[in-house]
């Protein structure tokens, strides 16, 4: 679900979650403001450098941005003093940059591209982070009813945004027949992984910051950090324990650079799916990233999906397979979900919630 990411960040206020800070939703990309700019930045955008502001109530409020695995995380920490919550955002990133080894499609040496090239000769033992996120990804799967597929790699380096290249539809027919979650057994007695399909391949970009988010979080809480925001390019968790209030997020309009609105999230997941992140068009056609694994071309029953969930990787993978769904399909699903809602916004830009959805600030006309 690659996508980009901008803040906007409000001046400081007293205390967490009165509006001292809001949250771009739009997904993932480079440095703040290095691709569209925000209104009111932090003082620095530089690697790794420390924000710091009094939160009115005793306690600091510290940000620290840092590129990894070309994503930029955010993390930002209300603590009650500047050498707690800076220790404890360091040992969130280390967190975040040991997930590389399981996840990584790109390395070599990852859990992932072995089993990949293990794929129809034998089972790979996987660690049990692995065997859970992957677990998680077949259960999307199932639920979406295939909407949501990890092996739809298999098909992947067909379509190039970047380059603008279309696969012919015989291309895409014959890597299809290889597109199938249920072409790969998981022992997790064993932790043991096997594709055995040879021709079949994994990707968990969908799931993979989601689940280095996920990570962060837990070493923030194992420290005692209660109020927080952890952002891998536009997956978020965030806590608000202490101050039980909550942390104000903005979601991007469709087809705009501006927000389409704000909702508050006072704990648990957010992520947003959206045709706007990448893409090209040709002769008046939008090509965007999310495909749909039925068809191999990019889904067209939606523009953007929203979810909050209790994790990030349930939010980053239900944001891409409701998307794929659409606003009816979608909605209903999620609507059987414990702990899930989502908003999605059609092709005519007409907007959908589930009944429990936050209510949405909307920042001007919507269908513009």
């Amino acid at each position: 679900m690659p996508s980009t990411s901008q803040y906007n960040r409000s001046p400081a206020r007293s205390g967490i979650g009165s509006g001292g800070s809001r949250w771009w939703l739009r997904g993932r990309g480079p440095c703040l403001a290095a691709l569209f700019g925000v209104l009111l930045p932090l003082a620095s955008c530089a690697n790794g450098d420390v924000v710091s502001q009094p939160t009115g109530d005793g306690r600091v409020h510290l940000t620290v941005e840092r590129e990894l695995m070309a994503t930029l995380f955010r993390i930002d920490v209300i603590a009650d003093n500047g050498v707690v919550g800076r220790e404890a955002i360091e040992a969130a990133f280390s967190e975040i940059e040991k997930a590389e080894g399981l996840l990584s499609n790109w390395d070599e040496s990852s859990q992932v591209s072995e089993l990949n090239r293990a794929a129809g000769i034998q089972p790979v033992t996987v660690s049990p982070e692995l065997m859970a996120v992957l677990q998680r990804a077949f259960d999307v799967a199932e639920l979406t009813g295939g909407a949501f597929d990890i092996s739809f790699a298999s098909c992947g380096g067909l379509w190039s945004i970047r380059d603008r290249r279309i696969p012919s539809d015989e291309e895409l027919d014959s890597c299809l027949a290889h597109v199938d979650y249920r072409n790969v057994a998981l022992d997790p007695e064993r932790s043991a992984v096997f594709i055995t399909d040879p021709e079949a391949r994994l990707g968990i970009a969908g799931l993979a910051k989601g689940y280095r988010v996920d990570s962060a979080a837990r070493v923030l809480e194992r420290r005692g950090i209660t109020d927080f925001v952890v952002d891998g390019g536009g997956d978020m968790r965030v806590s608000t324990s202490q101050s039980g209030t909550s942390w104000p997020i903005q979601v991007a309009h469709p087809r705009r650079s501006t927000p389409f609105g704000t909702i508050d999230v006072a704990s648990g997941a957010v992520a947003t799916s959206g045709d706007y992140e990448w893409f090209f068009e040709e002769a008046g056609v939008r090509y965007h990233h999310i495909l749909d694994p039925d068809t191999g071309r990019p889904a067209r029953k939606s523009t953007s999906a929203t979810v909050i969930a209790p994790s990030a990787v349930d939010a980053d993978a239900l944001a891409t397979g409701l998307f794929v769904m659409g606003p009816t399909e979608g909605l209903a699903l999620a609507e059987r979900l414990p702990g899930v809602e989502a908003m999605l916004i059609a092709p005519d830009l007409s907007v959908h919630t589930t009944s429990g959805f936050p209510e949405v600030v909307v920042l001007g006309t919507v269908t513009s």
